[in-house]
């Protein structure tokens, strides 16, 4: 009982101390609720004071709360303060360039650190209006900023926001310039922040420089230039999830001479309740299913899905006549492999990327066709930086929807621009009576089936996923499928991930970097045998269902 009430203590003082600091009102009442109810809410405040948040994949995410481990005016007042001194004291000049999308509390955090920046002597410019994060990538390019800062929580729960920093070439080098960032650069942030003093004491200057529709005009008409002249007759339905996309895609299309895309009327404006998805990932069921009545009742050749910050695209199409089955979403590898094929085809050199947890398929094509290879970590952060600039990236994905077919326009994902491409090469194939499914299938012949899948267990207790990470290092399993397992590769300390190869199958275990989920991707490879597509694949679907409960036993989840 004495070391309950001690623990209470210590969590009142930090909690007022936390009071005594917080510049905004509507905060310090959040949490002298969670006070006055005392001792019932100590669980949750608790958690609130579990330690500040960390820069994980390039800034801060977390949920909109007081309290260190949560996103708020403090929080980010004193990030962008470390911030903006750690820039100082690396020699970087020039402005830093702030984006936001539509979240709750976006706007308000942009505002606040252009406040900072320019309270110390920094020019601060800010987006117009709630954009992309392809948007904020391109402009810190294109401006000449020291850095960047995009206010996002990209495809998190509504209750969620986040952070996230780019630097200029100035500070991240050539490869580096308008794209997230890596290490040491993280960790200095992170230690500029701790360094913080009062809030109090932080001189907080004017709003910085509110950027014109010239900036997105600008950026629209990159994008164009990403895709060649050719076939546009091409009918998309298309859904922003009610995140920031909508304007920007389809302003996109309709000046690359597509025909507007129809939107999701229901999901086409920015709300950050994300009312009608239990959560805004187009990777999540449920999340297309407006997108798929909408294709469906304007008989559309294609549908298409950014996340809410449009720095991801769902590519989902009409299944072949006969099969029964609808629509289906394509998987972020088989987009992948479509779009490095199609860029390949049109002659596009330089390096292609992508990364360890992605399709072993791409780095078949490149053997095949000469080209260079190379596979990075998860995250943009690594895949720009591929091959260390030699031969230049030409284009990199990662299986969770994101692509960057164009890393001189913008050093990222981009949703915006993969859509674009996405409906070139779809427009082209149609004017051969020939569809994406077509050309997957072409692939496969060539190449054999590269079936993969996800095993992928969200948990509210992070103990679950270190439990599981420690069974599978303590008992790698020494078969898969039947076959040895020829190939275990555990890459601690340099990231939590443990690999496992066998002749024909690839397991890659790892933590999300983004979320509490424990994430297994699956890869089957069956070779297609005189030219029966069909066959093969459904030979892959059984292997790798098989494979998801071996895989399951050894996580032990």
């Amino acid at each position: 009982m004495a070391a309950e009430t001690t623990d209470l203590d210590r969590m009142r003082d930090q909690a007022r101390r936390w009071l005594d600091d917080d510049p905004d009102p509507a905060s310090r009442d959040e949490l002298r609720a969670v006070l006055d109810r005392l001792p019932a809410s100590a669980p949750e405040l608790a958690d609130r004071f579990a330690g500040p948040l960390t820069f994980g994949t390039a800034g801060l995410r977390g949920p909109l709360r007081a309290g260190p481990n949560g996103m708020n005016l403090a929080v980010v007042t004193r990030a962008a303060a470390g911030l903006v001194g750690w820039l100082a004291a690396e020699g970087g000049e020039g402005p830093l360039v702030i984006g936001y999308d539509a979240r709750h509390g976006s706007r308000e955090f942009a505002e606040r650190t252009a406040q900072v920046a320019t309270g110390a002597g920094r020019p601060a410019l800010l987006l117009p209006r709630p954009l992309p994060t392809p948007v904020l990538a391109y402009a810190v390019r294109r401006l000449g900023g020291v850095a960047g800062v995009m206010v996002t929580a990209s495809h998190n729960p509504p209750q969620d926001n986040g952070y996230k920093v780019y630097l200029g070439a100035q500070l991240g080098g050539a490869l580096g310039a308008g794209a997230q960032i890596v290490p040491p650069a993280d960790a200095g942030i992170e230690a500029a922040i701790r360094a913080v003093g009062p809030l109090a004491q932080v001189p907080l200057g004017p709003p910085g420089q509110v950027l014109g529709d010239d900036l997105v005009a600008a950026y629209v008409e990159r994008a164009v230039a990403v895709i060649a002249p050719g076939p546009r007759d091409l009918r998309v339905a298309y859904t922003p999830l009610h995140g920031v996309g909508a304007a920007v895609l389809t302003a996109a299309f309709a000046r690359a001479g597509f025909p507007t895309p129809g939107v999701v009327p229901d999901q086409a404006e920015p709300d950050p309740a994300f009312p009608t998805v239990s959560f805004p990932n187009p990777e999540e069921p449920g999340a297309v299913d407006r997108l798929v009545a909408l294709a469906d009742a304007t008989d559309a050749d294609l549908a298409i899905a950014n996340d809410p910050d449009a720095d991801r695209c769902a590519v989902v199409v009409r299944e072949p006549a006969g099969t029964g089955t609808g629509w289906r979403m394509l998987r972020g590898d088989e987009v992948g492999v479509l779009l490095a094929d199609h860029l390949m085809r049109r002659g596009v050199d330089g390096l292609y990327a992508t990364t360890i947890v992605s399709s072993s398929l791409l780095r078949a094509m490149c053997a095949a066709r000469g080209r260079a290879y190379d596979e990075t970590l998860t995250g943009f952060k690594w895949i720009v930086r591929a091959g260390g600039g030699t031969p230049p990236l030409a284009y990199g994905y990662e299986e969770a929807l994101g692509y960057c077919v164009a890393p001189d326009h913008v050093r990222d994902k981009d949703g915006i621009t993969a859509a674009l491409t996405v409906a070139e090469l779809a427009a082209g194939l149609k004017t051969q009576g020939r569809t994406l499914t077509d050309r997957l299938d072409e692939l496969a012949a060539e190449f054999g089936v590269h079936h993969t899948d996800q095993l992928s267990v969200r948990v509210d207790d992070l103990r679950i996923i270190a439990d599981a990470m420690a069974r599978v290092r303590a008992a790698t399993p020494t078969t898969l499928l039947g076959a040895p397992v020829t190939g275990a590769q555990d890459l601690l300390p340099d990231a939590d991930v443990v690999i496992l190869r066998t002749a024909a199958a690839r397991v890659v275990i790892r933590p999300s970097g983004t979320e509490p989920k424990l994430k297994a991707y699956l890869e089957v490879v069956e070779p297609v045998a005189e030219g029966d597509v069909p066959a093969a694949r459904t030979r892959a679907a059984a292997a790798l269902t098989t494979l998801r409960a071996e895989v399951a036993t050894a996580l032990g989840i």
